[in-house]
């Protein structure tokens, strides 16, 4: 199937580019919403703010429902410093290591923007010689240094930042020649990018839907509870479009969509794992089985919640996830055209 990559592309960039660490989310919902709207298609918004895209099918008594999650690893600021610096809490689970040197913004609650940067409290060898390349990489020990003619603690609360305000890191996102995309927040940004493009595919060429599918673009899943509610009540297949995971003695792929057979929360479904796999075969998508064990996902935590449904895990492989990761182009375009042929099975 042909689609346009120039679009998809962009809907990527832009997704990207947009700062939404998880309870920040309000501007990259904007920019869905305002694609959506220039698409005409309908949506509602969550009481949590999470979106729902309905595209009626001929059976509305069961359902399909698609999930992504825009938001992203981030972290906020747990105090200001005698010096002025910041010193911060994570938001998500990753390796503190992973942001030693990153640029980043600070978001004040009345809108105001500063950037800085992401430093250990003794960053330079010059100074600090082997103690700093010994010092451990843990919040304790890292601070934001911001880009403001500062020196004080009162310096900094002048400018209105205060504890609490969010700190995005920089998505530095580079899509090179060859079509590898290198950018932070493709967990799960790539596969947003995925499901607006379906949205979009399926909604202008008015194709027909054997069952009612619905997109659930939620905003809290790093953090555990992302599709817990509010999910359309006549589901009964849900499929979490995240990542893969390449690494090392993993099975996934940067240029397949990924089918997760089982993560930290379990396998997931074995009649659907089934169905999608006999999808890709029949229409050629290149796909890898895998397993990942310190992994959850939308579907998961639809699952603690109670809901009663069958559930998959899929998405583009996405190599060094919750750090500064990378994928290809064709991960994202195997990972669409299973979403959308997944969509006209019967």
């Amino acid at each position: 199937m042909n689609y346009n990559n120039e679009k998809l592309k962009y809907y990527l960039e832009s997704i990207l580019n947009i700062p939404s660490p998880t309870g920040y989310t309000h501007k990259i919902m904007d920019f869905i919403k305002s694609e959506l709207d220039s698409l005409k298609v309908p949506y509602i918004i969550t009481t949590k703010g999470a979106l729902i895209i309905s595209l009626k099918g001929k059976n509305d008594s069961y359902q399909r429902t698609f999930s992504a999650h825009v938001d992203t690893l981030g972290a906020m600021v747990k105090g200001i410093k005698s010096s002025g610096t910041l010193s911060l809490t994570p938001v998500g689970g990753f390796m503190m290591s992973s942001i030693d040197g990153e640029n980043c913004t600070i978001e004040t609650l009345d809108g105001r923007v500063y950037t800085g940067a992401i430093h250990t409290t003794k960053p330079s060898v010059h100074i600090s010689g082997q103690e700093a390349t010994d010092l451990k990489r843990v919040p304790e020990n890292m601070e934001v240094v911001l880009d403001e003619r500062i020196s004080s603690k009162a310096d900094t609360e002048a400018l209105g930042i205060n504890v609490g305000d969010f700190i995005c890191f920089d998505a530095r996102t580079v899509i090179t020649e060859k079509d590898f995309i290198k950018s932070r927040h493709l967990d799960d940004k790539a596969s947003v990018a995925v499901l607006l493009y379906a949205i979009k595919h399926l909604a202008e060429n008015n194709i027909g839907l054997p069952y009612t599918t619905n997109f659930f673009i939620s905003n809290y899943e790093e953090v555990g509870h992302g599709a817990s509610a509010s999910i359309p009540e006549n589901t009964k297949e849900f499929i979490s479009v995240d990542m893969g995971a390449p690494g090392l003695d993993q099975n996934s792929s940067e240029f397949d969509v990924c089918i997760c057979a089982k993560d930290s929360s379990g396998p997931y479904d074995l009649e659907l794992r089934k169905k999608l796999i006999e999808i890709c075969n029949k229409n050629n998508i290149g796909y890898k089985i895998d397993i990942y064990p310190y992994y959850g996902s939308d579907a998961s935590a639809a699952l603690r919640a109670g809901w009663d449904m069958k559930t998959a895990l899929i998405g583009p492989g996405v190599f060094s996830s919750h750090a500064y990761e990378r994928t290809h182009l064709d991960a994202v375009l195997n990972t669409l055209d299973l979403v959308v042929k997944y969509s006209l099975e019967k």
